[in-house]
């Protein structure tokens, strides 16, 4: 499961919308040398997404939600995102080298293969944007801010 923990912006009618970003504590494990998120992070603009989820019950702005999408469906999507482009430029591509193009028709041929599998991946996902397995859940609700106080005694 890959957590994240968002910002309660609007609750309305069992519906939330939550505001969450890059995370503080990014950077501050020992595997960010290899980490793709950090490398991402880094370079990147600090930007903040939001995320539209159901919940039940009543919450507050500035609350915190903590939630989460199975590792499976991640690893579909980035999947179909990533590999269904590649798969229809190197499949175009190949069919047009067989059938003994000049190779401006077959790189132009890849790119258009290319586009195919671009939207090709975009009908799939759309299919699968009501699955429940590709709406993230959530693990856990913070308490409202200011539902609790400390006092530090000297």
């Amino acid at each position: 499961m890959v957590k994240e923990w968002a910002t309660v912006v609007r609750w309305q009618k069992g519906r939330a919308l939550l505001r969450y970003g890059s995370s503080a504590g990014c950077g501050s494990c020992s595997a960010r040398a290899a980490c793709g998120s950090y490398a991402l992070n880094k370079i990147g603009p600090n930007t903040e997404h939001e995320l539209e989820i159901d919940v039940d019950q009543p919450l507050v702005v500035g609350q915190k939600i903590e939630v989460g999408i199975p590792e499976g469906s991640l690893l579909r999507s980035a999947m179909l995102v990533y590999l269904t482009p590649l798969i229809g430029l190197f499949l175009f591509a190949a069919l047009a080298q067989s059938a003994q193009l000049e190779q401006v028709w077959v790189a132009l041929t890849g790119i258009l293969g290319g586009f195919v599998g671009f939207f090709t991946a975009r009908k799939v996902a759309s299919r699968w944007r009501n699955k429940i397995d590709f709406e993230p859940i959530v693990l856990q609700i913070g308490l409202p801010p200011g539902e609790i106080s400390v006092q530090a005694h000297c």
